[in-house]
């Protein structure tokens, strides 16, 4: 590690010292009004390279109209100055050993009024341009290589970085949505429009802090914002086709195919693709798990309101369709999109349609340590899996402008899924001394059939008063989920001395039913009124209604074979219905530079619950309060400080209500608490974030605090003799439960030798609760990390980065606090690329994790995984690709995870992809804009 920083340091130094004879070279002048000589501060000055026309350097007039630029180079150069209203004011110039500075002295720019038809000049757009909160970059300034893709391009903007992955980072901040001419692209996955659609179709990059949909309707600013990128077509690129298709075999049977064909007709796209492989590239569509996951969730409110949410493993253990790099995995999947505007564009239409299957296949190894009062368990347990899942979901949204005030959106999702999992557990538990404590053999087969539905209507209006608005907001979510399994276990237990106990052996056979639906209605009205040209007031008020029902059945045989004899310990019919009013003002403070939020809303919330068996009934009655407050100043477009608090109340949910036992483990049974009452959150953010355009320079600092009243917490009763235990949720009124985290991350750009450096720190953390054994256990988690970061991209040439820094994690129960998990570690990343001479390229990247021993694991953990590929690229368009691929070289490649959780230290061992060859063809075809097709 030594000599990597010294040789890095090394090379940084001597870069600086061959470049700082070529980097003092500068302009300068000022630029005012020909007819009143008035300053034109701020006055975009683009200096562009004479033979190409890319742009070398950009920067802006001072107050007083004088601007400076330096670190330029010798050469011949296009001056280009631009200011909104004017004419371009364009001249040639050239800087060498014997004229280092230019000095422009007087630049007199023409309101394009004055000028005479005909006389305008026209010169090449400004390459970079600030539009209030917008960035914009004209696609024209920088090389775009033949072929080469968007992803390609936003490397080269300033200010930009992108990751091996495809993660997007602009301006210190990750990039979360990428829109093509301001429409979602398959939803909102970024890499799809980076990495498919073609770099010179582009004609303008915009980069901005989306405004959230309240905020863009109303105008009031809300401080609620997303980093992201549109990106804006050429008119000449919106007729044709173009796709790409990419087939590749392997060793150890390992193959990827991937298909993807985009038409575009004017204001109409049509796209679609599919992926078929087994190398862990699980599709387009499985990004969006946040919506459809796997807990099946499904939110009932707004702002912290009401929430409700449903067990997504039904009393068995259920497949949720996506892959987090355990086991081996065989997908396919697929999916179309078509987005259309018409009515002068007043009117509008987004769809997709997806599908997909996946199958999973591996073992897993779990290593845990129970600390208990006074005394430890240790367990290991061996997993071998069989997951499949099919998956279906469309969605459709449909805008309308009704007229210059009035526009109304309806929107519509629906998914279909069918999962099976099928699983074996080989498992022992031993006490402190390494005694046996008990044995176990179980297996579970599991069929799940889900249903969801959401439907949405928005409609809002604007008054002729500035600020003045209503809106509406309807939205039904439906939810309905069917399982059968099979649950056969045997478990065995030993006594002190690890004999096995007579008569204590265990059998448990059953068939197990579960059928979930959930009806949720939510209505939102807001109404927006200014008081003042800078103080406005939000009124809302909404109506929610949660219908559900649970019902599980566990049987056992009557017969081999025969499952008929209900078993009533782990059987349950249950309703939980919930009505709630929610009201709420919010105001709002909007002048200059700072924005100031506050206000709360009450919801008042009826819990109606049935259990069916027992007829008992709960009736209660709660007031969940959403206090929020936040200021904002903006020193300028480029520079921010947020402080922002919100408080929330979370409701249980329904597997934590429903009394019945659920007994998928038979040694961790799970009761549910229908006395359990809401929890409420505050939680305090600060955002601080700073870029400088021309140099790259930018700064994010992050941090919040959150602590939880009333929390809900797990009572954990286990047996020391057998082993065994019953979890029941509880709230927890002695204490709260907290969690902290802060971020930073610097980055700047070295000029002389155009390198991208930055450096970050993190730490977080959380102090949480439980009992075990009715003795109160607090377990501290905290992980601090830090690194550096270098990056530098040269077009056609090369492009690096490099990624690296230690950690250190503890984890302390305070039952046991000698046996914690308090251990350091490091990870590192870097990839490079290559562009040789006959269109080759050699690419590689590696990712190291070291994870130390520690007073709960007595072993350390490491591996290096390594990629290297060579390709090469066929005709004059480079739209043909041969590669050659090596991943996991050095076949380090081990599943790993170690966790910490109430008084349960835990870590995992588990299959996954290993070393293999890949050998692909690559074929990049289009015909846009008249032009020829390409082979």
């Amino acid at each position: 590690m030594k000599k990597l920083m010294l040789s890095l340091a090394l090379l940084i130094g001597v870069s600086l010292a061959l470049h700082a004879q070529n980097n003092n070279y500068q302009i300068k002048g000022f630029i005012v009004d020909t007819a009143y000589s008035a300053k034109l501060a701020n006055s975009s000055i683009s200096i562009l390279n004479a033979k190409d026309s890319t742009l070398v350097n950009f920067g802006f007039a001072e107050k007083s109209g004088s601007f400076t630029i330096d670190q330029l180079s010798p050469g011949q150069f296009i001056l280009l100055v631009t200011y909104p209203g004017y004419a371009d004011y364009v001249e040639n110039f050239k800087l060498d050993s014997t004229h280092r500075e230019k000095d422009f002295e007087k630049l007199s720019l023409t309101l394009i009024a004055n000028l005479l038809q005909g006389v305008i000049i026209k010169g090449k757009a400004t390459a970079i341009k600030i539009k209030g909160d917008t960035t914009e970059f004209n696609a024209s300034s920088y090389v775009i290589q033949p072929n080469s893709k968007v992803e390609d391009l936003l490397k080269q903007l300033p200010g930009i970085q992108i990751d091996k992955d495809g993660k997007i980072t602009a301006q210190g901040q990750t990039v979360n949505k990428v829109l093509v001419d301001g429409e979602e692209f398959f939803g909102d996955d970024p890499t799809l429009v980076t990495k498919n659609i073609r770099g010179d179709m582009v004609d303008k990059v915009q980069l901005y802090d989306k405004k959230s949909d309240q905020a863009a309707f109303t105008g009031i600013d809300d401080g609620q914002k997303t980093k992201t990128i549109n990106i804006k077509l050429k008119e000449d690129k919106k007729q044709g086709y173009f796709g790409k298709a990419d087939a590749g075999l392997g060793t150890n049977k390992n193959y990827q195919e991937q298909l993807m064909f985009n038409l575009f007709k004017a204001k109409k796209k049509f796209a679609a693709y599919g992926i078929l492989g087994n190398t862990g590239v699980t599709g387009l569509g499985w990004r969006d798990s946040d919506k459809y996951g796997g807990s099946s969730s499904m939110e009932f409110s707004d702002d912290g309101g009401l929430m409700f949410y449903f067990d997504g493993d039904n009393g068995l253990d259920s497949f949720d369709g996506r892959y987090d790099g355990q086991g081996i995995p065989l997908v396919r999947s697929g999916g179309v999109h078509y987005d259309a505007k018409w009515n002068t564009d007043k009117e509008s239409i987004n769809a997709n349609y997806k599908i997909g299957s996946m199958n999973v296949d591996g073992t897993k190894n779990v290593i845990s340590q129970n600390n208990l009062p006074g005394n430890v368990i240790k367990s290991n347990s061996d997993e071998s899996f069989n997951n499949y899942a099919f998956r279906q979901k469309g969605d459709i949204k449909y805008e309308v402008k009704l007229d210059t005030l009035s526009s109304l959106k309806i929107s519509a999702e629906a998914t279909f899924k069918n999962s099976e999992k099928n699983s074996t557990y080989i498992g022992s538990s031993k006490r402190e001394n390494d005694v046996m404590l008990n044995e176990s053999n179980r297996s579970l087969d599991n069929k799940s059939d889900e249903k969801l539905f959401k439907a949405t209507v928005f409609w809002n209006r604007k008054f002729k008063k500035k600020g003045r608005s209503i809106s509406v907001n309807l939205t039904e979510n439906i939810s309905n989920s069917e399982s059968t399994g099979f649950l056969k276990s045997t478990n065995k237990f030993y006594d002190d001395l690890g004999i096995l106990i007579p008569g204590s052996t265990k059998i448990i056979d059953q068939y197990k039913t579960n059928r979930s639906n959930t009806n949720v209605f939510n209505s939102n009205i807001t109404y927006s009124e200014p008081i003042s040209a800078s103080f406005s007031a939000l009124f809302n008020y909404g109506l929610g209604i949660n219908n559900s029902l649970q019902d599980r059945k566990s049987f056992n045989p009557s017969a081999p074979g025969q499952y008929t004899i209900l078993d009533t310990v782990y059987s349950n019919r249950y309703q939980l219905d919930q009505l709630s009013n929610q009201f709420g003002l919010i105001f709002n403070y909007n002048k200059g530079k700072t924005i100031i939020n506050f206000g709360s809303k009450m919801t008042a919330v009826q819990f109606n619950q049935l259990d069916e068996y027992s007829n008992e009934s709960l009736h209660r009655n709660f007031i969940n309060w959403s206090p929020q407050a936040s200021y904002q100043y903006k020193f300028s477009q480029q520079k921010s400080l947020r402080f922002y608090y919100n408080g929330n109340t979370t409701q249980p949910r329904i597997d934590q209500i429903q009394p019945v036992s659920v007994n998928t483990d038979p040694l961790n049974i799970t009761m549910g608490n229908p006395n359990l009452k809401p929890s409420f959150t505050n939680r305090f953010n600060v955002d601080y974030n700073s870029y400088k355009i021309l140099s790259s320079a930018s700064l994010w600092l992050n941090g919040s605090y959150s602590f939880t009243m009333n929390p809900i917490v797990s009572n954990v009763t286990t047996d020391p003799a057998a082993g065994s235990s019953t979890y029941q949720s509880i709230n927890l009124t002695s204490r709260n439960t907290s969690n902290f985290y802060f971020s930073a991350s610097l980055n700047n750009k070295i000029k002389p030798i155009d390198l991208n450096f930055g450096f970050y720190t993190s730490a977080n953390g959380n102090t949480s609760y439980n009992y075990s054994n009715t003795e109160l256990n607090r377990t501290k988690s905290y992980n601090y990390s830090g690194g550096i970061n270098v990056s530098k991209y040269k077009e056609k040439k090369y492009n690096f980065y490099l990624s690296m820094g230690p950690s250190y994690n503890t984890s302390e129960s305070s039952l046991q606090k000698n046996l914690n998990d308090n251990g350091w570690g490091f990870k590192g990343s870097s990839s490079f690329t290559i562009y040789l001479p006959l269109k080759l390229e050699v690419g590689s990247n590696g990712n190291y994790e070291f994870r130390g021993k520690t007073e709960s694991f007595n072993e350390d953990f490491s591996r290096f995984i390594w990629n290297a590929s060579i390709t090469k690229k066929f005709f004059k368009e480079e739209n043909l690709r041969l590669s050659i691929s090596g991943l996991d070289l050095l076949n380090q490649n081990t599943g790993f995870n170690r966790s910490a959780y109430g008084n349960m230290i835990t870590q995992t061992n588990y299959t996954t992809i290993k070393r293999y060859f890949l050998c692909s063809l690559t074929w990049d075809f289009n015909k846009m804009g008249g032009g020829k097709t390409q082979k």
